[in-house]
């Protein structure tokens, strides 16, 4: 499954990149609220709460916004992109209700599966709104809470929102920031340097986590958990690199302004992000009995082709091609030593494994 984005006919000042606060602070607010995804940041989430314990409470009310499903809210909707989080704080206070509602009631219910009514229809005691919650009860009992209280008052929503985000800046966002922009900035600026360069697919395969070329025309596929074809044109592409958001890679089409992509910045996510390719050959590598106990055997030291075939009293073909499987799947490092090749398990990537799962799977 993945995502394709079609960047044929972009012009040079259709290629934007550069790093967004609110982003960013929804992507530590995901943090905070699915730890389990993050284990690389359990420090940083278990000083971000201390700082402020009594926000745990609010934090649950809205964290439909920025769990699975991140709001479109979040992300850059006008160009060029805002200075500092407090300017893109006052776009989102000077939203008008339907406008607030067009962007934030998608995020409430968490899916785009199925199309939204359109945002004036969406109002308390309409049969639209009324539809709406329901939808949202279904998915979850907060999402249900949330988008009642939005169809309710969404002005006081949004205004309940915007002093929920100010209250994590001062507690922990403010300080995060100061250390992450500079590095932040430093990446996009390199980025930006390479979209002047190169035609864009080359840069977004390169640039983007288990991001490849695929043809016809400027064509790039995104390994994720869903599957989409994205025409940019005649939008704008707006690339937000991010320190927190790995190992989630998010494609924000809904907004007609502009496709938004946030991606983990080069240095800020542990490396070699296996693609679904991958993780499917190892995972599949060790379903099978016979691989699985030969595997058992090469977890000492290097050992032959030949003495692990009288190990498992195989022949030598047979157990060629199980370690042929292992090390097409990095599973099994083979080395030579004069004549002889000796195999030992890549234990490094064994252990690695569990990670690399829920890495993928949440991407």
């Amino acid at each position: 499954m993945s995502i394709v984005l079609d960047v044929g006919g972009l012009s040079a000042t259709d290629l934007v990149a550069g790093p967004s606060a609110l982003s960013e602070l929804m992507a530590s607010l995901h943090v905070l609220a699915e730890p389990e995804h993050h284990p690389e940041a359990t420090g940083w989430a278990a000083r971000a709460v201390a700082a402020r314990p009594g926000l745990r409470d609010e934090l649950s009310v809205f964290a439909p916004l920025w769990v699975r499903f991140r709001c479109r809210l979040f992300f850059p909707r006008t160009l060029p992109l805002a200075a500092s989080l407090d300017e893109e704080l006052a776009g989102i206070a000077a939203l008008s209700a339907e406008e607030f509602v067009e962007l934030v009631a998608p995020g409430v219910l968490g899916t785009l599966v199925q199309p939204m009514p359109p945002a004036r229809e969406l109002r308390q005691g309409t049969a639209a709104a009324e539809e709406y919650v329901r939808r949202c009860v279904r998915r979850s009992y907060a999402r249900g809470e949330l988008a009642r209280l939005l169809m309710a008052a969404p002005t006081d929503t949004r205004d309940r929102l915007l002093a929920l985000l100010r209250a994590a800046d001062t507690a922990f966002f403010a300080a995060d920031w100061r250390a992450l922009r500079p590095g932040l900035e430093h990446h996009a600026r390199e980025v930006r340097r390479r979209l002047a360069a190169w035609p864009p697919a080359d840069v977004l395969a390169e640039l983007l986590p288990t991001a490849d070329r695929v043809g016809p025309g400027e064509r790039v596929r995104l390994d994720k958990l869903q599957i989409d074809e994205v025409k940019v044109a005649p939008r704008s592409l707006v690339l937000v690199p991010s320190t927190r958001v790995w190992p989630h890679l998010t494609v924000k089409k809904e907004h007609s302004s502009c496709v938004v992509v946030q991606y983990a910045a080069r240095g800020t996510a542990p490396a070699g992000a296996l693609s679904l390719r991958d993780l499917h050959d190892r995972l599949l590598a060790l379903g099978s009995p016979t691989r699985m106990e030969l595997c058992r055997h090469l977890l000492g030291e290097p050992i032959t082709t030949s003495e692990l075939a009288v190990r498992l009293g195989s022949s030598e073909p047979q157990v060629s091609r199980a370690l042929r499987t292992l090390r097409d799947a990095g599973l099994v490092r083979s080395t030579r030593d004069g004549k002889l090749v000796r195999h030992r398990l890549a234990t490094d990537v064994i252990r690695r494994l569990g990670d690399d799962v829920l890495a993928t799977v949440t991407r």
